[in-house]
């Protein structure tokens, strides 16, 4: 009796099982995800860099806001162009242009997705000290999180996702004080988010999450566990790098601690409340924690893997479509 109870039950949890899969099958085929282009991106990343520097008061940088700005319109986004002047650590005023893409606005389920544009006045990190007054080039420091916003623009104005999203391109990220500097300058990063978080476009602004991208398309990438992200966010956190294990990009979504990072998404936890997470290379190896190309003049297009767009391009992609 215990052999045949034994195979019996066996026999309904095989039924149960096989329920239960094509039940979650089924789920997950309602779900259509759009195919993320490394093509594209990469694409846009390109032509950002071929502006050059995007240093705020340059032709460069107006120029590149102007594509920007172009490109969002044209996948049907409504444009909120916040310009504001800015002063930097050393008393520089600067032209500051934070561009916020709206898709579907009518809809109040929203998520927020978030990369700087601009590019470093310096290259301060650079091995050879002659190149100090060398602006940096950005193509993965700047250019890259936006080249993959801009596909995932792309993708949602031909298929848009369940929920509302916001896309922000914040400005003056990168004219941090240098680490040579006289003095310490407290929050002298990030003014773009800053000035967003203080005078929000639009009130009340309450998204679900905001997803930063700063510095992903390195060749062999790893992004940690960034742990200003896990100590404001970190449902969200283990929502993207689950989702990334689950896709099979465990070799670049490392689920383990990185560092405490200053970058957009302090400013937009700490002072807009929105509860977000940094998708950021880190190497636990490197004496600063980035690779060896950060804020030195050969940030360029050597630096680009599509492999690695491809790889954070498609876990976004999921975690919208998803929602």
């Amino acid at each position: 009796m215990i052999r045949n109870i034994s195979v019996l039950l066996c026999i309904i949890l095989m039924y149960a099982c096989r329920n239960s899969a094509q039940s979650a099958a089924s789920n997950e085929s309602a779900t259509t995800v759009p195919v993320f282009s490394s093509d594209s991106a990469y694409g846009y990343i390109q032509k950002q860099v071929d502006f050059g520097p995007r240093v705020p008061n340059t032709a460069a940088h107006r120029h590149c806001a102007d594509y920007l700005v172009t490109a969002l319109q044209r996948f049907g986004a409504t444009l909120i162009n916040q310009k504001v002047k800015l002063t930097a650590f050393n008393g520089d005023k600067l032209d500051a242009h934070n561009i916020i893409a709206s898709f579907s606005p009518e809809k109040t389920n929203r998520i927020l997705l978030f990369a700087h544009w601009d590019t470093r006045p310096w290259s301060d990190h650079d091995p050879d000290p002659k190149n100090f007054h060398r602006a940096v080039l950005g193509a993965n420091d700047g250019a890259s999180g936006v080249g993959v916003l801009l596909e995932i623009a792309r993708q949602i104005s031909l298929d848009p996702p369940q929920v509302g999203v916001d896309i922000i391109f914040f400005d003056a990220e990168d004219y941090g004080a240098p680490e040579n500097h006289h003095t310490y300058v407290a929050d002298s990063w990030c003014l773009g988010s800053q000035y967003w978080a203080k005078n929000l476009h639009v009130k009340p602004y309450n998204p679900k999450y905001g997803i930063l991208l700063d510095m992903v398309g390195a060749k062999d990438a790893k992004f940690y566990r960034e742990q200003i992200s896990d100590s404001y966010a970190r449902f969200l956190v283990d929502k993207i790098w689950n989702t990334a294990q689950n896709l099979g990009f465990d070799k670049y979504f490392i689920n383990a601690a990185g560092g405490i990072i200053t970058d957009d998404h302090l400013y937009v936890n700490q002072i807009a409340g929105v509860p977000s997470a940094n998708i950021i290379q880190y190497d636990p190896r490197s004496a600063h924690g980035f690779g060896d190309y950060w804020h030195t003049v050969n940030d360029d297009m050597r630096n680009i893997s599509k492999e690695t767009l491809f790889a954070v391009g498609t876990t976004l992609l999921h975690v919208i479509y998803n929602e």
